[in-house]
């Protein structure tokens, strides 16, 4: 095993720049890629909200959207309350779990 890592470290220097850039890009496409697209996602869902929509925040905060304003809307919860939050604490996963759980 030592005679490899002497024979790696040897090599010509174009092979440590190849192997340098795989890594960069599994990488991008492990890592990186697929936190924009969930971003994207999220953004995405917090523009499409809309009065009288079910939604579960972030917090856990479970109700029904009274209003919308810009980036903020009011949900209505249970007896009349009504509290104020900025559309990304919606939770996407928890709102779309819910839908499907109870369409089920």
């Amino acid at each position: 095993m030592f005679s490899i890592l002497l024979q790696a470290q040897g090599g010509p220097q174009w092979q440590s720049f190849i192997v340098f850039g795989a890594i960069i890009i599994i990488f991008y496409f492990f890592m990186i890629r697929p936190q924009q697209k969930k971003q994207k996602d999220q953004k995405k869902f917090g523009e499409e909200i809309k009065r009288g929509d079910y939604v579960i925040t972030i917090g856990g905060a479970h109700g029904t959207v009274a209003e919308t304003e810009g980036d903020t809307f009011i949900l209505e919860v249970e007896k009349g309350g009504r509290i104020r939050f900025n559309k990304s604490a919606i939770s996407m996963e928890a709102t779309k779990a819910y839908q499907t759980k109870k369409s089920s």
